[in-house]
Parts: C-alpha cells; sequence; structure tokens
C-alpha cells in the first residue's frame, strides 16, 4: 500500500481528494457494464441452491479464460464485469462471449444463470463470511432488514459511461449527472423485473429498489439534483455514515461505529467518546476514504465515470444487452442525448425536493413502472430515439433486434418484464380510469415517517 494512502488525512485534503476524482472529464468514449445473476438449480428452480454447489460454480467460472472479471456476492451472486470498451460491439461481443463460456460451465453443474432484480427463494441466505459483510451486515441490522436483503438476494445490471465534457452543451459532465438521475426513473420502470406480492413491497414491480431506498437514512440517496455535481457529491461523501472500519489483524472483527460520519472521523482525534464509545479508534487515511466510497451506494454513482445502479438484472439469454445499448445511445448519441434531456426537463417537476430514491418520480417507476403515463410516456420517447441511434452508434443486427423485439413487447405496451411474473390475479388490472378512487401517489400527502418505508 502506497505510503501516502496510511498518512492522516486533514479535512480539507479529503474534499480535494473527493472533488478531483469524481468526474473525470473528456470526450465520451468508453462503455462497461456490470452484470449481476442468481444461480439456479436446472430441475428444482425453487430451492435454494447449497454453498458447496454455489462455491463449485464460483470456482469454475474463475477458472475460465475470460476477459471479464468475476466477482461473488454475499448471497452467492455470481457478477461479471467487462472491461472499458470503446465500442458497444467491443462491450457485448466480450460480455456475451464471457457468458456463453460460464452458462457452458455451470451447465454441466445442472446450474444456471437467471436474470432477476430480487430472489424470490426463501430463506435469504448469505453465503460469504468475512470482516467486511459480517461488519455490513451488522451496520445494516440496526435500520432493519433492508440491508440483509440487498445483500443476499438482490442483482443488477449497472451501466457505465464517461462522466462527458468539462464544459456545458448535451454531452458535458453536468447535464449527463442530471440527466442520469431524471432518466433513471424512466429506466427503473422500463426495466423493472422484481415484483413483490406481499410485505412491505407489496404491488410493486421493482421491489429491489424499494429495498435500496430503506438501507439507512443517506447511503443510498443521490445528492441534490440542483447543486453543482462535485461538491453535492463530495458534501454527501464527507457527511454519510462510516459503515465499517477496517483492522490488519488477521481475522479481527472490524469496528462498526454508531452515528460517526467521514467528516466526524476526520475532525476527532480517533476516540470517538461522543458516538457511544464505539468509534475508529484511530485517525482516518486516505485508504480509508478510498474505502468508504465504496461503501456509497446511491442510483448513480461518480467514480471518474457515471455508474448507473438502478436497473433490475434482466430476464432471458440476451436481456441484459437492452439496457446497455439503451443507455449507450442515450448517453453518447448526440441527437438521442438531445432527444433524452428534453424528456428529463420534462420530468424534472415530477422528482420532487427529495433526492432519489425518495422522491415521488422515482416511487412511482418502482411501484408502477410503465403503467405510470408519464414515465410510459417518457419511456416510449427514450426507446424510439435509441433505437434510432444503434446504427450510428455501429450496432450490429442482433443488438438492434433484440432492444427492437424489448420495446415492443413492453415500453410500446406500457408493460416491463415484472409484469411477467405477476400472479394471476394481478395480470389484468383494471384501468387508471376505473380503478378504486385514492391519491396518486406523487400527489398524496405522506404521515410522518411513511417516507422511509412506502
Amino acid at each position: 500500500m502506497p505510503q501516502d494512502s496510511l498518512t492522516r488525512l486533514t479535512e480539507a485534503t479529503a474534499e480535494e481528494l473527493i472533488h478531483g476524482i469524481c468526474f473525470k472529464t473528456g470526450p465520451p468514449r468508453l462503455l462497461g457494464a456490470e452484470l449481476e445473476w442468481l444461480v439456479f438449480d436446472v430441475e428444482q428452480p425453487g430451492l435454494p441452491v447449497s454453498h458447496d454447489r454455489l462455491a463449485a460454480a464460483h470456482a469454475a467460472a474463475r477458472a475460465l479464460p475470460l476477459g471479464s472479471g468475476v466477482t461473488v456476492e454475499p448471497g452467492g451472486q455470481l457478477e461479471l464485469s467487462s472491461a472499458p470498451a470503446s465500442s458497444l460491439t467491443g462491450c457485448i461481443d466480450g460480455l456475451q462471449a464471457d457468458l456463453t463460456a460460464v452458462r457452458s460451465a455451470l451447465r454441466s453443474q445442472g446450474l444456471e444463470l437467471r436474470g432477476l432484480g430480487q430472489d424470490p427463494r426463501r430463506p435469504l441466505r448469505r453465503m460469504l463470511a468475512s470482516p467486511r459483510y459480517d461488519a455490513m451486515e451488522t451496520y445494516f441490522d440496526r435500520t432493519g432488514p433492508a440491508g440483509r436483503a440487498m445483500m443476499r438476494a438482490s442483482a443488477s445490471v449497472q451501466v457505465c459511461v464517461d462522466a462527458g465534457h468539462e464544459e456545458p452543451g448535451p454531452l458535458g459532465h453536468g447535464r449527463r449527472w442530471r440527466l442520469a438521475h431524471l432518466l433513471g426513473a424512466v429506466l427503473v420502470a422500463a426495466f423493472a423485473n422484481s415484483p413483490a406480492h406481499e410485505g412491505p413491497y407489496a404491488g410493486w414491480r421493482c421491489a429491489r429498489q424499494g429495498v435500496w431506498s430503506d438501507l439507512d437514512t443517506r447511503r443510498s440517496l443521490a445528492p441534490p439534483l440542483e447543486a453543482e455535481p462535485r461538491g453535492a457529491w463530495t458534501r454527501q461523501a464527507l457527511d454519510t455514515e462510516v459503515m465499517c472500519v477496517r483492522t490488519d489483524e488477521e481475522g479481527a472483527p472490524w469496528a462498526v461505529p454508531r452515528g460517526l460520519t467521514f467528516r466526524d472521523w476526520l475532525r476527532s482525534d480517533g476516540d470517538h467518546r461522543g458516538h457511544g464509545g464505539h468509534g475508529a479508534h484511530r485517525p482516518p487515511t486516505a485508504a480509508d476514504l478510498d474505502y468508504h466510497l465504496t461503501t456509497l451506494f446511491p442510483p448513480v454513482r461518480p467514480r471518474g465515470h457515471l455508474e448507473l445502479r438502478m436497473i433490475d438484472a434482466q430476464p432471458g439469454e440476451d436481456g441484459w444487452l437492452v439496457p446497455v445499448a439503451v443507455v449507450h445511445a442515450l448517453f453518447d448519441d448526440p441527437e438521442a442525448a438531445e432527444t433524452a434531456y428534453r424528456v428529463a426537463k420534462g420530468l424534472a417537476d415530477s422528482y420532487g425536493a427529495q433526492p432519489a430514491p425518495r422522491n415521488p418520480l422515482w416511487r412511482s417507476a418502482a411501484r408502477d413502472a410503465l403503467s405510470d403515463p408519464e414515465l410510459r410516456s417518457a419511456a416510449r420517447t427514450c426507446f424510439r430515439a435509441a433505437v434510432s441511434a444503434l446504427p450510428r452508434l455501429g450496432a450490429d443486427g442482433h443488438v438492434i433486434d433484440t432492444v427492437g423485439e424489448f420495446t415492443e413487447r413492453y415500453v410500446s405496451r406500457g408493460r416491463c418484464p415484472a409484469d411477467d411474473r405477476t400472479e394471476p390475479a394481478q395480470q389484468q388490472p383494471q384501468p387508471h380510469a376505473q380503478a378504486p378512487a385514492r391519491p396518486h401517489p406523487r400527489t398524496r400527502p405522506q404521515p410522518a415517517g411513511e417516507e422511509a418505508r412506502s
């Protein structure tokens, strides 16, 4: 570890570090994707797969000569992370080849990858045991069950695009940051694939988004949308609680402070008696700041590039490539980006004062998906623009056809993948005009305490 990463930080230095790395600006060139998958038994898909079989599957995937990185999530979810690609074709072809190899290896063990935003199998189990995940679970358990559900049962398609130019304009980083948060709700709605039939998110098409919203008071929230992006993210990062403090002692548990923000830690002497005695017991370093940033889970995470984290894992062999292609088109094709920005401006009023994902626009996207008329209209316009842009971006016929088929099957009809998995009684909902009268979720007043879980 470099010596400067071990040097105690000052508050000013921490602010400078975050401010300098969150948006690396320049012409948009690169694209990447991270695909999380649930592992199912082919013959008994309703039953959880044993830890031993999951471990064997993970080992088989890691042994393959892949271009993508292979990691394992706490619940045994398998993740493939592409290398940054200079074209849509390069990104998709690389992931496609790696997926084919991984699927073949797992098939020989009677297992398969499935794209679902939330694992429907019960009980939820954590496969990985480590000081990191032990501390994470301890931290999240203080605010309810959402943390365990996120760690053990969620899966997504994360798409990474460059931050954009320093200067204003259609491909400027300020506009792309704003675009990501407004269109993020459209992406939640169009790709919703985690329906819930019971529990706190009953009736939601994207229960995974509800889980992320309920992790804790701040960690999964976007900064204020109207604020300057670098400054807003820097404040958000420093004013979020420290999840855990690492130790170099082999096998020793990590400390899990209570109510200690990273800014508090910077301003303290490392003892933190003001936080119930449960502190870090040492000053923070640059390495601690780097780690802290990895424990922040907003819907759009600035990591030099923009990491869009709001999309559910998608069904089918090729469902994953649709959000990758659509996001790339709407952000990196100038004509499609201009259309997307016009749509985003139209959604701005519905965003409200609360940050994503707790504002009315994002909650409606998670609950109602494209049955919401405003989101349905926005999605149709954006997907049409994306389909038109794909040939200009060099997409091959298979990608164009796959995106077109998704658009026709779901977006054009005001549907999402979750609608394929609803219970029979829910498959034919009453039209909005004939539904029982109730306030729209964007306008109804919320009683005290509802915002945190509704």
